[in-house]
């Protein structure tokens, strides 16, 4: 069987994009569509890395690593991450996770950052074991 394969998109491709709208799905239980612009925005953004895991020829999974510089230094965040329903159980988040954090530490970055909903039991403890501790902070978001 051959080994999953990790890309990064870097231009649109209509290929993946049905793909990554069903992995959407899965993520939040309100997803909403994702036009093609949404989507280019997203690959063509030199701050914005949006990774997908193939195997058997289709994608599995997919996160997005954003980078960005503060004045208390460079700084990542991991967002999206999804493994297709019918893939989890595999190691492919870990893959996903793992390519993010050696992706963090070529660009320099001091801190890598996730949020991760405390539902999500197995995926908590996968951020655990790979070194990701949890902070105690209040996260606040506006929806503009």
């Amino acid at each position: 069987m051959k080994e999953p394969t990790l890309i990064e998109l870097t231009a649109y491709d209509p290929h993946y994009h049905h793909a990554i709208e069903e992995l959407l799905a899965q993520l939040t239980p309100h997803p909403l569509p994702m036009s093609e612009a949404q989507l280019r925005r997203v690959v063509e953004d030199t701050a914005s890395h949006l990774y997908l895991l193939l195997a058997a020829g289709r994608v599995v999974g997919m996160l997005t690593l954003g980078l960005y510089h503060s004045p208390t230094g460079a700084k990542g965040w991991i967002e999206d991450v999804v493994v297709h329903s019918s893939e989890r159980g595999l190691g492919y988040g870990k893959m996903l996770v793992q390519h993010a954090i050696d992706e963090a530490r070529k660009a320099g970055v001091a801190q890598l950052m996730l949020t991760s909903n405390p539902t999500r039991i197995a995926a908590n403890r996968l951020y655990q074991t790979m070194g990701f501790e949890k902070k105690e902070t209040n996260c606040y978001r506006m929806v503009l």
